[in-house]
């Protein structure tokens, strides 16, 4: 019996470390989840490195059209997800706290919800009460978008950060804090912000 605790030990340490690295994948088949990139990587780009952000667009787990300009002049915390990642649902309430004490100063928060299944990311979106909106993604076409080499789409969760001129300022791969993101964000909004212009109109 004795030999068998280090055993265990160390499957609780690989567990633990499956949970931290994100989920791959877009397939709930796989709860294990895989290598992430590193939950603790974090990678901040300068002013003059930052790569325009793809316009993100499409339909809402609400039936909304969004499109990520239509967030021009404010800083926009992208956040991918699905409702099978444990990474996903420990960083849920730190994303919903998050919108609800920064969105007064002009940070948004939009998901990306790769659930293949619309019913489960509308059910997870109200189970956690997450109080920012979420673009469908199921075969992460959105995430493709993104420039090259700034997470892997196909790990989850993810998160990119959005300045008010629509450059990528930030990028994370693994679960994200409210703290963590408070950091990033508050630089951004001490910069000169342009001026609010109209959003295009799209026919």
């Amino acid at each position: 019996m004795t030999g068998a605790r280090p055993y265990t030990a160390a499957a609780g340490v690989l567990a633990a470390g499956v949970l931290l690295a994100g989920c791959t994948g877009y397939t709930p088949a796989d709860d294990t989840g895989g290598s992430g990139g590193g939950s603790s990587l974090t990678r901040t780009l300068s002013e003059q490195d930052r790569p325009a952000a793809p316009d993100l667009d499409g339909t809402t787990l609400d039936g909304e059209t969004v499109h990520l300009s239509d967030y021009r002049g404010d800083v926009v915390v992208v956040s991918a997800w699905g409702s099978w990642c444990g990474p996903c649902v420990a960083e849920a309430p730190e994303l919903k706290e998050f919108q609800r004490k920064w969105r007064h100063r002009g940070v948004r928060v939009l998901g990306l919800d790769n659930d293949a299944d619309g019913g489960r990311g509308l059910a997870f979106q109200k189970k956690h009460r997450l109080g920012f909106p979420s673009l469908r993604d199921p075969q992460g076409r959105l995430g493709l978008r993104l420039p090259h080499g700034l997470v892997n789409p196909q790990a989850l969760p993810y998160t990119v950060v959005v300045d008010p001129r629509g450059r990528i300022a930030a990028s994370r791969m693994g679960a994200v804090t409210e703290a963590e993101l408070a950091d990033v964000v508050t630089p951004l909004l001490r910069a000169p912000r342009p001026q609010r212009s109209p959003a295009p109109s799209r026919h």
